[in-house]
């Protein structure tokens, strides 16, 4: 504030808390001058009401009189009321030529009100045509003054009500053609009944306020028209901006009057509100005091008996922490409680000490300190795009939740669960969400943890309790709304202690957890705003009731391209840098990168690759600090030398088309793979043997693939004993892994076809899918993950059921437009397409092998994405 002519100055940018109030001694023709800076006026005690006649420069304007264009003047966290006098004080350029046109001219100006920002980051000093309302009050200037400083000050009187037909000219200020308003009605039984309504309102407001000086009840008396009584106190009470507005643009006098009661009536509720409160911070101070001089006689008498001022002071400590530390009521009754017990306690007592760590544990916990979310949703897709590449779909979720956080504040935290193989990047996912967010992170594994007390605490009358892991979480956190991270959910275990599975229900359901209640605390704290994500390998071994409560989201493995991708940008710079070099000791190309993933890594993540990328740089690192400083560069033909012999090569490059012999895809939790089934005869009567650790599902497909050939190959190229005769073994290797899944039925039902037939299988060629007794293939699952394996693998050619084409929406396209995809209904169309020369049945029913498969051209399929 500074000193003005007439009074206080207010500036411009100032908050509305932070303005002056008017001085009560001042007369209710008086009011505070207003500053007008950067394109508009912020003022704040505009309680000025005059009647129709006063004219105070000798010149009475009426609405007639009013030209149609008129110069706008843009009035920030205030509305002007017709019969109000408005103090400026103008310094602003461009304000500074409109008020001096306007004095050269009809002295008349429209005031109108600006609409409140709708983001914080617009500029409030920036006004258009948008930023206002349409309804305004002309303005006619009475009197002006000039300063040296350049400054002016302009004292402006309200005449009528108006309202912007259109903007004529927004250089070097705005101006409109406008047209006044009449009000409407006013004169009847009902609005003189409710102007006395108003009148003792308004009366009893300015008593009870200690700003408002009482001539404004004298103004209110000698107004005789409902209109203008209306007006009246709304110039001079502190209602809101967006009220006063409505107010303003409220032409009906019987609505207008109305809506002034109502507003009156709510503000003698909050004034008797506000002194009901007073009343009752009297009785509570007078409460302290009481209970100060109580506490400080025992004191005294402690002193007198011996005690030490240690333990005092120390209860005198912990009770103004918890006095003053934000935690709900409840909380604080059950802390206060617990201190009394504790100051009748000898600290030598055992209980001394658990009663101590547990208000200690309760002053520790941030129960109503939260972090400001950042709602900036470019920001956040820019820091998800610098930690990690690709994983639109996880990326695209937490976008969705912050847009939604930003509309809805009171909105709960979702629970997500991110599902992949290992080295995906689940885990540092949580770290990147959290910074878009702005928040705390935390991370807990849970991996064997198989006591419920894990979660839910210990109970105090154990001897060394504590709280759960969430509690502890939140209290290194320090804020109740961390991003928290439940890592390796799917490992959680259960013994005669409980199931700690169980406990996460409440922890992970909304719709309870903002009253989670911790065995140790045994008081309810509110986790809704923490945003839980939990990490899984897989859903399997997740309980129903607990996966129903997790928004499970796919994180599937990478492709070679997006592996290289991730080296690139990610993998080699942090590599280089853990281990002290720099782009002048050693360099990657891409062909070098390539030929590590697929030489030296069989992952669906990538791990390995960093750790084969860490071993190439711990080679030139112990070559730089030997002295040699020649710069060192990885390609394809050296990465031997740095790595030694490959580790992997291809599998279905190395195998040849071979009878018996299926290639087939699976699926892990460590991502896709592929495997060989083998099928041999031999003398014996019919039987079949499984072996490869095969679980029953696996076992029951292969019976029912070996079912569906012999119902339906009868030739007489075999014989009709054939099945008699023979044995049948089915093999897969790596026995020592445990399989099963029906996703093997046409690779087993391929294999032994191949042995029937006497045909082999194309090599190049993998397949999935169930099958049925009747020759039927059915749909599977994880036909990414598979087809990423394939690829990986060297396979050129995949079979897959018809119903599975869907699942191409999730195969990214570099591998989708390399793989030629075949798809099928039926066993037959299985063999047609990967046996080296077909079977078939002619007319008579006798079997014939058909080499059309090879003569015929292979014509690619494109793959549509939808």
């Amino acid at each position: 504030m500074e000193d003005g002519v007439h009074g206080p100055v207010w500036r411009a940018g100032a908050r509305r808390d932070s303005a002056p109030r008017q001085n009560p001694a001042m007369h209710p023709h008086e009011s505070a001058w207003w500053r007008l800076e950067g394109g508009g006026i912020h003022p704040k005690d505009s309680r000025t009401m005059l009647p129709d006649d006063l004219d105070l420069d000798g010149t009475q304007v009426t609405p007639e009189e009013i030209p149609e264009e008129l110069a706008v003047l843009p009035v920030s966290d205030a509305v002007i009321f017709p019969h109000m006098l408005v103090p400026l004080v103008i310094s602003d350029r461009k304000l500074i030529m409109l008020a001096e046109d306007v004095l050269e001219g009809n002295k008349l100006f429209g005031a109108f009100t600006q609409r409140p920002p709708e983001q914080e980051e617009e500029d409030e000093d920036e006004v258009s045509s948008e930023s206002i309302f349409r309804v305004g009050t002309v303005v006619a200037v009475t009197k002006s003054m000039r300063f040296p400083d350049g400054s002016m000050r302009v004292l402006g009187k309200g005449i009528c009500r108006a309202e912007i037909e259109e903007i004529t000219s927004r250089e070097p200020y705005l101006s409109a053609r406008m047209q006044c308003q009449v009000d409407r009605g006013g004169r009847g039984k009902r609005e003189r009944a409710r102007m006395t309504q108003v009148r003792k309102a308004f009366s009893k407001l300015v008593d009870a306020s200690d700003h408002m000086p009482d001539e404004l009840k004298a103004l209110a008396s000698r107004a005789e028209d409902a209109g203008m009584l209306a007006d009246l106190v709304a110039a001079n009470v502190d209602f809101r901006v967006p009220d006063k507005q409505d107010l303003l643009e409220t032409t009906s006098v019987r609505e207008r009057i109305d809506k002034v009661l109502q507003l009156l009536r709510h503000e003698l509720q909050v004034l008797h509100l506000g002194e009901k409160l007073q009343s009752d911070v009297r009785e509570e101070m007078d409460r302290e005091q009481r209970e100060y001089y109580l506490r400080q006689q025992m004191k005294a008498i402690r002193k007198e008996l011996g005690d030490g001022d240690d333990l005092g002071n120390e209860i005198e400590e912990l009770r103004q922490s918890i006095e003053k530390h934000p935690m709900p009521d409840e909380v604080r009754e059950v802390s206060l409680k617990e201190l009394e017990r504790l100051a009748r306690m000898s600290p030598a007592s055992a209980e001394y000490t658990v009663a101590k760590t547990y208000i200690d544990w309760i002053l520790d916990l941030p129960w109503q300190n939260s972090t400001r979310d950042h709602h900036n949703i470019r920001r956040a897709a820019r820091i998800l795009d610098e930690d990690h590449y690709n994983l639109r779909k996880v990326k695209d979720r937490i976008l969705e939740f912050l847009a939604v956080k930003k509309l809805k504040q009171d909105m709960q935290g979702p629970i997500l669960c991110l599902v992949g193989p290992p080295g995906v990047g689940k885990t540092s996912l949580g770290r990147s969400v959290a910074r878009s967010l702005g928040r705390q992170f935390m991370r807990v594994s849970l991996g064997g943890v198989r006591d419920e007390a894990e979660i839910r605490g210990h109970r105090r009358t154990y001897v060394g309790a504590m709280p759960g892991r969430v509690i502890q979480g939140l209290k290194n956190a320090g804020s109740n709304n961390p991003v928290f991270m439940l890592d390796e959910i799917d490992k959680l275990g259960s013994d005669f202690r409980g199931d700690p599975s169980s406990a996460l229900l409440e922890v992970l359901d909304p719709a309870q957890n903002d009253t989670f209640s911790d065995h140790y605390l045994n008081v309810p704290f509110d986790l809704s705003k923490v945003l839980f994500i939990a990490t899984a390998n897989t859903l399997d071994t997740i309980p129903h009731v607990l996966r129903d409560r997790l928004e499970v989201i796919e994180v599937t493995g990478y492709t070679n391209q997006e592996k290289l991708e991730i080296a690139k940008r990610y993998l080699v710079p942090r590599q280089m840098n853990a281990h002290g070099i720099t782009s002048t000791h050693l360099g990657f190309t891409d062909a070098g990168i390539r030929t590590i993933v697929t030489g030296y890594t069989r992952e669906a993540g990538v791990r390995q690759l960093e750790r084969s990328i860490g071993a190439v740089c711990r080679r030139v690192a112990r070559s730089v600090a030997g002295g040699h400083k020649r710069r060192r560069r990885l390609n394809r033909d050296n990465v031997d030398t740095f790595l030694g012999a490959p580790d992997y090569l291809s599998p279905a490059a190395l195998r040849r088309a071979e009878v018996g012999v299926a290639t087939g895809m699976a699926w892990t939790q460590t991502g896709g793979e592929i495997l060989f089934i083998e099928a041999v005869k031999m003398p014996g009567k019919g039987a079949l043997k499984l072996t490869g650790s095969l679980g029953p599902v696996m076992r029951e497909s292969a019976e029912a693939a070996l079912s569906y050939l012999r119902s339906c190959v009868v030739y007489e190229r075999i014989g009709k004993d054939f099945f008699d005769r023979n044995d049948f073994h089915v093999h897969v290797p790596a026995g020592a892994t445990p399989k099963d899944g029906p996703s093997a039925g046409i690779t087993i039902a391929t294999a032994l076809a191949s042995l029937v037939y006497g045909v082999p299988v194309q090599s190049t060629v993998a397949m999935t899918g169930e099958v049925t007794l009747t020759g039927k293939v059915l749909a599977v699952g994880g036909i990414r993950q598979k087809l990423l394996a394939a690829f990986r693998a060297g396979v050129r050619e995949v079979i897959l059921p018809v119903q599975n084409r869907k699942d191409l929406e999730e195969v990214p396209r570099e591998v989708s437009d390399r793989l030629k995809m075949h798809f099928v209904e039926s066993v037959d169309d299985v063999l047609e397409r990967a046996l080296v020369a077909t079977p078939r049945r002619t007319n008579r029913g006798r079997a014939v092998v058909s080499s059309a498969s090879r003569s015929r051209p292979r014509e690619r399929r494109s793959v549509t994405r939808s």
